[in-house]
């Protein structure tokens, strides 16, 4: 069992930063493949971005390649999504998620576990 626990959300104005943090319970986090996903009011939970259990790879939906990078530090059982250059589209709640199914990394049917969420506002 892995508890997932999301931070650093918060408004923004478009332009600016945040540096999302995931928190996860459980000796076993190093196995996980681990993926941020964003859900909009009235839209379905897109995928953003995935990163293999050892870092070594990671995986970008187009429409942040370039402005977000995905990192992990097995060490603290905390992975890491820094969102530059923000703007008012990425305005969603981000999930991390969890994977020991080795399946497509970008399909949320994919993910064991899920956090709770956390909420990002980029003002215009």
């Amino acid at each position: 069992q892995v508890q997932l626990v999301e931070s650093g959300g918060g408004l923004v104005q478009a332009g600016g930063s945040l540096r999302l943090s995931c928190a996860a319970s459980g000796r076993t986090f190093f196995s996980y493949n681990m993926g941020w996903f964003r859900q909009a009011p009235g839209k379905e939970r897109e995928f953003v971005a995935a990163i293999s259990w050892n870092g070594a790879n990671t995986y970008y939906t187009d429409s942040v390649k370039g402005r977000f990078t995905f990192s992990r530090d097995n060490a603290k059982n905390t992975v890491y999504l820094q969102m530059n250059s923000l703007k008012p589209e990425d305005t969603a709640v981000y999930y991390c998620a969890a994977d020991l199914s080795r399946g497509r990394l970008d399909l949320p049917q994919t993910y064991n576990y899920w956090g709770q969420g956390t909420q990002v506002t980029v003002s215009s």
